[in-house]
C-alpha cells in the first residue's frame, strides 16, 4: 500500500497546478489519472485567461489573483525547466468585447462600468481605435471595450509544465489509474482503491473536472457538478488576421446562462501557429460526445458576422469537450463537510485554465495552514448549489 500526504485525482490543468504548488510547499504528492495527462477537458479548451467575462464578485477576485500568479509561476518553472515553461505560450494579447446591437451596447457598457468600479482595467474604444486594432473586424459595431489583461496559453502545455515542475520536485504520477472506491477508517477518507491497487493519503483532492460529480458519488460525498459541452472550429493557418481575443458581448450571457439548450456566441482568436480558434457554444447534454451540425453552424455563422473575411477560410477540424458546470457558476474549492480527508477542486466550467494558478494557491494555503491571499469561503463545497443529499443518485 502506497501512502502520501496529498493524493490528487485528476491530471487536468487544475490537478497539475495543485501538484506544482503543493510540492513547492513541501507536501508529498501523488497524482492519479484514469487516462492520460491533460487528455480530457484541458486538451479541448482554448487556453483562456480572461478577466473580461467576469462580473464583480468571487470569480473576478479569483481571476485577478490568477493573473498576478501566472507570470511568476512560469518564471519559477523556467528557472529549472525552460523548455516546459516556453511550451505554455503565455500571451497577454488583450481582449476586445464588441456589441453589434443597441441592446448589446447598453449591456456591455453597464457590465464594463461595474468591472471598472471593482478595479478592472478596461477601455472603451471608438471606431477608429477599433479599426486600427482589428482591421478585418466588421465595421458594424455599436460598442467595444478593450481589456489589456486578457491572456491566452496553450492549455496542454500549461498543464504539462505544472506537472513537470511537480515531478521534478518529487511528486509521483500514475496514469491509467482509475479510482474504484473509497478507503474509509473511523469516518475519515484515508485513501482510494484504484485499478493499480490501494493508495492512501492524509488528504484526497477531487480534481476530476466534469467527472468530479461521479467521483464524489463513488466516494460517498456527492456534489452537484455536471458536464456542459462546448465545441470549437479550427481554421487552416491564415496570415495575420486577428490580433486579440475578440468576442461578442453575448458570450458573457452564454457563460452565465443555466439553460440546458444550445447557447452560442461569437469568439474569435488567433494561435501562434496560424490557425484561428472559433467558438463558442454551451449545451447540457450529459457526456454525449457527438459533434452536432447546429452547434458548428452557429459558431461559423457568428464568427463570419464578426469577421466577414472568414467566409472564405477553410476549416481544418472541429472538436468538443466537457466543462465542469455548477448551477451557481462558481468553482468548488475546499474540504467536504461530510467526509473528513476529502477536498474538492472542481466546477470551474470554462475558466479552469485561467483560474488554475489561483486555485492551486488558495487550496495549498488552506491545506498548509498558511494565510490566504483571498477568502476561499465563497467557493465552499458546503453551499446549497453544490451539496447533494447523501441519498441522492443524480
Amino acid at each position: 500500500m502506497s501512502g502520501t500526504d496529498v493524493l490528487i485525482v485528476g491530471a487536468g490543468v487544475i490537478g497539475c497546478a495543485l501538484a506544482d504548488r503543493l510540492t513547492l510547499a513541501g507536501a508529498s504528492v501523488r497524482v492519479c489519472e484514469r487516462g492520460g495527462v491533460a487528455s480530457a477537458t484541458t486538451a479541448h479548451g482554448e487556453g483562456n485567461v480572461l478577466v473580461s467575462d467576469k462580473a464583480p464578485g468571487p470569480e473576478l477576485d479569483l481571476i485577478r489573483l490568477s493573473l498576478r500568479l501566472w507570470p511568476e509561476t512560469l518564471d519559477r518553472i523556467a528557472e529549472r525547466l525552460p523548455q516546459d515553461a516556453a511550451a505554455v505560450d503565455w500571451d497577454r494579447k488583450g481582449g476586445i468585447v464588441v456589441a453589434t446591437t443597441p441592446e448589446g451596447a447598453d449591456a456591455l457598457s453597464e457590465f464594463a462600468d461595474g468591472q471598472r468600479a471593482a478595479g478592472v482595467h478596461c477601455e472603451t474604444m471608438d471606431s477608429d481605435g477599433l479599426a486600427a486594432a482589428e482591421p478585418a473586424l466588421t465595421r458594424d459595431v455599436r460598442a467595444a471595450v478593450y481589456y489589456p489583461d486578457d491572456a491566452q496559453v496553450q492549455p496542454v502545455g500549461a498543464a504539462t509544465a505544472f506537472l513537470a515542475a511537480a515531478v521534478a520536485a518529487g511528486a509521483a504520477l500514475e496514469t491509467r489509474c482509475a479510482v474504484t472506491g473509497p478507503i474509509v477508517r473511523d469516518g475519515r477518507l484515508i485513501g482510494v482503491h484504484t485499478t493499480r491497487g490501494p493508495r492512501t493519503a492524509t488528504t484526497v483532492i477531487n480534481a476530476a473536472g466534469p467527472w468530479s460529480g461521479a467521483l464524489s458519488r463513488l466516494l460517498g460525498a456527492p456534489i452537484a457538478v455536471a458536464p456542459r459541452r462546448g465545441d470549437v472550429l479550427v481554421t487552416a493557418p491564415l496570415p495575420p488576421t486577428v490580433f486579440h481575443k475578440v468576442y461578442d458581448a453575448d458570450y458573457v450571457g452564454a457563460v452565465g446562462s443555466s439553460a440546458a439548450a444550445l447557447q452560442s456566441s461569437a469568439v474569435v482568436e488567433s494561435t501562434p501557429a496560424g490557425p484561428l480558434l472559433l467558438g463558442s457554444t454551451r449545451r447540457r447534454c450529459g457526456f454525449d460526445d457527438r459533434l452536432r451540425p447546429d452547434s458548428l453552424s452557429a459558431i461559423a455563422r457568428k464568427a463570419i458576422r464578426l469577421y466577414p473575411c472568414l467566409a472564405d477560410a477553410a476549416i481544418m477540424r472541429a472538436y468538443g469537450g466537457f466543462r465542469p458546470y455548477t448551477d451557481d457558476h462558481l468553482p468548488i474549492l475546499g474540504p467536504d463537510p461530510r467526509l473528513p480527508g476529502l477536498w474538492h477542486a472542481t466546477g470551474h466550467e470554462g475558466g479552469g485554465v485561467g483560474l488554475s494558478t489561483a486555485t492551486a494557491h488558495l487550496l495549498t494555503a488552506a491545506l498548509t495552514d498558511q494565510p490566504p491571499i483571498l477568502d476561499i469561503a465563497p467557493f465552499t463545497p458546503a453551499r446549497p448549489a453544490v451539496l447533494v443529499r447523501q441519498q441522492a443518485r443524480a
